[in-house]
């Protein structure tokens, strides 16, 4: 079981796309059984009492464009027990992974990643909470997702 959890900033725009793309490519796959694929935030900007809120209405409706649904996602906050749980911690953005890693204790097995970083890029994905650009944060993310699962293929992690 691969176990892989997607992080940006609230859990509300970038996190819940990468985690919803993803899991439409392993589905695609025909792996989904092999996976647990989830997303949080760095932040509890996004959590009231307890529940957080919901996909943002733009992120939700660029992924309905790409006829993926995230019905049910509510914002999480990563805790630093996340480390243990997950393979791969893979955070948006320069400013996630530097609070990844002080909200997990550092990367001592080296399960912290940028997304993009899988395409070869050491750049971020842009916050469309700020840009309004939902379709270029969308096409970074698939980018990265699917450079994440070749990346997967050529360690083996998948057969």
């Amino acid at each position: 079981m691969i176990k892989v959890l997607f992080i940006c900033h609230g859990n509300i725009c970038r996190s819940p796309m990468a985690e919803f793309i993803f899991k439409s490519i392993v589905k695609k796959a025909g792996r989904e059984k092999e996976f647990v694929i989830a997303s949080a935030a760095t932040s509890s900007e996004e959590i009231w009492g307890g529940l957080g809120n919901p996909v943002y209405p733009p992120a939700k409706a660029e992924l309905l464009k790409h006829g993926l649904t995230c019905e049910g996602k509510r914002a999480v906050q990563l805790q630093k027990t996340d480390y243990r749980k997950y393979d791969l911690l893979i955070g948006m953005d320069t400013v996630n992974i530097k609070n990844i890693l002080r909200t997990v204790g550092g990367d001592r097995e080296g399960k912290v990643h940028k997304l993009l970083s899988f395409a070869g890029r050491d750049a971020d994905v842009a916050d469309p909470w700020y840009s309004d650009a939902f379709d270029v944060a969308y096409a970074d993310i698939e980018t990265g997702c699917l450079a994440l699962w070749q990346w997967l293929e050529e360690k083996n992690f998948i057969l």
